[in-house]
C-alpha cells in the first residue's frame, strides 16, 4: 500500500503533515480502509507511485491529471488552502523576477526565459505559458530544476528571468526562507488546485470523508500551520478543461 502527501511536505511542517496523515489513517480505519502506517517519501520521480494499484492517498497535480492519469485513477477530491483571489480548492501561480530586475509588469517580460520545476506541472509550467498566451505574451523555457523551490533559487540567483510558483509553494517559501532577492510581477488565472487522488476500485466517497473528517480533527494550531481549510470536491471535467500548453522542447524547436 501506499500514501503520500509529497507537494507540501517541507521539513518545516514535517510533524504537522505526519499528524494529519495520522487522523487519516485512523478516519480510513474506522471505514473499513487499511492504509500504511507512516507516508512514502523520498520518491525522486512521482508517476509511479501514482499510477501503483497499491495507492490508497497521494496528491497529485491538474496536469498529469489531465494529460496521463485522468481514467487510469480517481479524484477523491481537493484540498482546500483557500488562496488569495481563488475559490474554494482552486489556486494560482505567483510570478517572479529579480529583485533588481527594471521590468516591474508581467506585460514586459515578453521573450524572457522561464525556469520551471517540470514540464507537466500545472503551476510552474502549464500556468504561465497559458497565461502570457492569453496576454500575447510569448516566455520562453529556461532551466528545468525539478522543484518550485530550485526555481525560485534559480531567479534570485539570475539563472532565468521568471519563475511561476505554487501560490502555497509561495507562500511557505515566503515564511521559512529570505525572499528578497526576487519580487512579485503578477499572478496566473486560477485553475483548480492539486487534487487527492486514489487508485481504480478504491471507494473514493469513502476516502474524501476520511480526509474529511481528520481535517476537521486537527487541531487549531496544525490547521493553521498547514494552511489547511477543508477538502471540495472538484468534478473531474473542470481539471480536463484547462489548456494544454506546448511542451517545452516544442516551444525551444519554434525559436
Amino acid at each position: 500500500m501506499i500514501a503520500s502527501l509529497p507537494m507540501y511536505d517541507r521539513p518545516e511542517l514535517r510533524a504537522e503533515t505526519d499528524r494529519y496523515w495520522a487522523l487519516i489513517r485512523e478516519e480510513l480505519a474506522a471505514r473499513g480502509i487499511a492504509a500504511p502506517e507512516g507516508l512514502r517519501r523520498g520518491d525522486a520521480v512521482l508517476m509511479p507511485q501514482w499510477e501503483d494499484p497499491g495507492l490508497i492517498l497521494s496528491q497529485t497535480c491538474g496536469f498529469p491529471y489531465r494529460a496521463r492519469l485522468h481514467g487510469r485513477v480517481q479524484l477523491v477530491g481537493t484540498p482546500d488552502f483557500r488562496n488569495e483571489g481563488c475559490a474554494p480548492g482552486f489556486y494560482r501561480s505567483v510570478l517572479i523576477a529579480r529583485a533588481d530586475d527594471p521590468r516591474g509588469e508581467f506585460a514586459a517580460f515578453d521573450g524572457a526565459r522561464i525556469a520551471y520545476n517540470d514540464g507537466l506541472s500545472q503551476s510552474g509550467w502549464a500556468a504561465p505559458i497559458n497565461h502570457a498566451a492569453a496576454r500575447g505574451i510569448r516566455l520562453l523555457p529556461g532551466v528545468e530544476t525539478g522543484s518550485h523551490r530550485a526555481s525560485f533559487l534559480a531567479v534570485a540567483e539570475g539563472r532565468a528571468d521568471l519563475a511561476a510558483i505554487d501560490a502555497l509553494t509561495w507562500a511557505l517559501i515566503s515564511e521559512f526562507e529570505d525572499v528578497s532577492g526576487v519580487k512579485v510581477v503578477g499572478a496566473t488565472d486560477p485553475t483548480p488546485a492539486l487534487p487527492y487522488i486514489t487508485a481504480k476500485g478504491r471507494d473514493a466517497g469513502q476516502i474524501f470523508a476520511a480526509v474529511a473528517a481528520a481535517i476537521a480533527r486537527l487541531t487549531t494550531e496544525d490547521r493553521a500551520r498547514l494552511r489547511l481549510r477543508g477538502i471540495v470536491a472538484i468534478p473531474a471535467a473542470d481539471y480536463l478543461a484547462v489548456p494544454i500548453p506546448p511542451a517545452p522542447d516544442q516551444i525551444a524547436q519554434e525559436k
